[in-house]
């Protein structure tokens, strides 16, 4: 069984000192703009759902020593990056196109930025509960390596499971060792601007991957995984493992 996964990437190396780039580092939506404007024209301006027809995922990485700002994008259409001013960027943008052949019991290194939320109905206030039957549970940002791990260990999918769990929870046609699993808590991201009480939780995680459904697996590496995916989570970078010969 394979299936096969198709996408383009993009790597942008930014100037972190470059007003443009800095505006993006202290607002997730001034972030969103950045990645977005390389997509101008294909769809209705103001499209509510534009990201994801796109299918447009993102993530980024500062060094701030070196005053460096790393964001790679994933799309399934070619951007245009001329709209990003030229004195921002570090040198020109990288564009290739990914196809990756995915087989059951292949083997993949991984690194993933994700928003492990986790819900909870405690500290609402009353202008915050909403009508009655709806769900009253509130989406918490705060994190702990610990509960990343168990978060993304809860979307493994051991073979011959389903692609959704007991609590419906999506599975990613994937499984590995949740103890092998390495996890980082990174800072929070916020909204300066739009929406001022945007806050998100972010882990990395990084670990080894066995394919188990592959049409699994390539649906969750195209669409992403979890939450803020228009916030830079849920993008997952594979790296296939080495095959190594028989003897």
């Amino acid at each position: 069984m394979s299936a096969v996964f198709l996408a383009c990437h993009s790597i942008l190396e930014l100037d972190a000192r470059h007003p443009f780039t800095a505006r993006a580092l202290l607002d997730a939506q001034a972030m969103h703009r950045l990645v977005m404007s390389g997509f101008h024209g294909w769809v209705e301006d103001g499209a509510d759902d534009a990201r994801a027809q796109l299918q447009v995922l993102h993530t980024a990485n500062a060094d701030l020593k070196q005053g460096t700002l790393t964001v790679v994008v994933q799309s399934r259409v070619q951007p245009d990056w001329t709209r990003i001013p030229s004195a921002a960027l570090k040198g020109a943008p990288g564009v290739i196109l990914v196809e990756e052949k995915i087989e059951t019991g292949r083997r993949y290194r991984f690194r993933a930025v994700v928003n492990p939320a986790r819900m909870s109905d405690r500290h609402l206030r009353p202008s915050e509960i909403p009508p009655e039957g709806r769900s009253h549970m509130k989406r918490l940002a705060d994190t702990t390596p610990d509960h990343a791990r168990r978060w993304f260990a809860e979307r493994l999918q051991p073979p011959g499971e389903p692609p959704v769990g007991d609590r419906g929870v999506r599975r990613i046609g994937a499984f590995g060792d949740p103890a092998t699993l390495v996890t980082r808590v990174l800072p929070k991201i916020a909204g300066a601007s739009g929406k001022p009480k945007l806050r998100i939780g972010r882990a990395e995680i990084r670990g080894e991957l066995t394919v188990t459904s592959p049409d699994v697996f390539a649906d969750v590496l195209t669409t992403g995984l979890g939450h803020a995916r228009a916030y830079g989570c849920g993008l997952i970078l594979i790296k296939p493992v080495p095959i190594r010969p028989n003897g």
